[in-house]
């Protein structure tokens, strides 16, 4: 939907407040305070990254090495599948973290399992995919947009937020199936102000894309409403997936973890939605619709259409190498 921005000057130095607080606040909850667990009992601690926390330099964390660690999204869309999840996977750790860094840290070896952006599977074939718990939407999804200064058509730059992996490709597909637009790409930081960037347009994901952007925004495109008005189908954002060296009594272990943390989340929204409503400063009735009109958590047979589809047309546009297998 695209829609005419404010005078652009109006509220330019609230908005950059608000979202400076905004960023502040995430960036104060994911990038700094991580979860570590010892026998039963949780604490939270200060630490580094996921590479500093392998207690067993050189070896990955599939190794057998005592505790694995498990990556989890530390955004809101997230929360009804974390539910409790931290004591159903104990003896292992959860860490919390952005998708593409989760992404990364599977990669690495630094995870053994995560919740990563389902383009992931595309690119890492050899993945596991650990029970029918994801991510996904079936039309709008609210905290996955993009926002434009020109109509879309016109698009020629376009600033994709660095927690995103999946988004990034789903706005390049749209932009070339709708209008053929092929934009030069540039990063936008996570700790980025969406104004600060010169580019025609900028893709935001997580829970700073929940806040509406006024000012030189004339246009806005909520990608799962775009995606289901193109396809007819849901779009999957971030499935469980594990290493290819996780042994299958472990893979076992955690997919009968991911979907009782599903189940109890799930019976839990209307309390997730009070818990997370307070620490965003947004509306408890905001974030339970979030949670339960826009997003589902169940990876059923449409949903497996919806990703192939996302995969065939990744192909189609070369947005992918040329021999990933779908």
């Amino acid at each position: 939907m695209c829609t005419r921005g404010g005078k652009p000057g109006e509220r330019c130095a609230s908005l950059r407040l608000a979202w400076s607080a905004v960023i502040a606040r995430s960036n104060r909850y994911t990038a700094l305070i991580r979860l570590r667990y010892c026998g039963n009992r949780a604490r939270f601690c200060r630490c580094g990254s996921m590479e500093r926390r392998n207690r067993h330099p050189g070896k990955s964390a599939c190794e057998g090495i005592g505790a694995m660690r498990i990556g989890a999204v530390s955004y809101l869309n997230s929360k009804p599948l974390i539910e409790d999840l931290a004591d159903l996977l104990v003896p292992d750790e959860m860490v919390l973290d952005y998708p593409s860094r989760l992404a990364d840290g599977l990669g690495s070896g630094a995870l053994a399992a995560a919740l990563v952006p389902s383009v992931v599977c595309l690119t890492h074939p050899e993945y596991q995919v650990l029970s029918d718990a994801c991510v996904a939407a079936r039309g709008p999804v609210m905290s996955v947009k993009m926002y434009s200064r020109v109509p879309p058509q016109q698009i020629r730059s376009l600033a994709l937020d660095e927690g995103s992996r999946t988004s990034s490709l789903l706005v390049q597909i749209l932009l070339a199936m709708r209008y053929e637009v092929r934009p030069v790409l540039q990063p936008l930081p996570l700790e980025g102000l969406p104004h600060d960037s010169s580019c025609d347009a900028v893709l935001l994901i997580g829970d700073r894309a929940m806040r509406p952007l006024d000012g030189a925004f004339a246009c806005v495109w909520d990608l799962g409403e775009e995606w289901y008005r193109e396809t007819g189908l849901p779009f999957v954002f971030a499935v469980w997936a594990a290493s290819p060296d996780v042994s299958q009594a472990a893979a076992a272990r955690w997919t009968s973890a991911f979907e009782e943390a599903r189940r109890r989340g799930e019976a839990r929204v209307a309390a997730i939605a009070r818990r997370e409503a307070a620490r965003m400063g947004l509306s408890e009735s905001l974030v339970r619709r979030y949670l339960t009109e826009f997003l589902h958590f169940r990876l059923g047979d449409r949903e497996r259409a919806g990703l192939e589809e996302f995969f065939r047309l990744a192909r189609e546009f070369s947005l992918v190498p040329g021999q990933v297998p779908l």
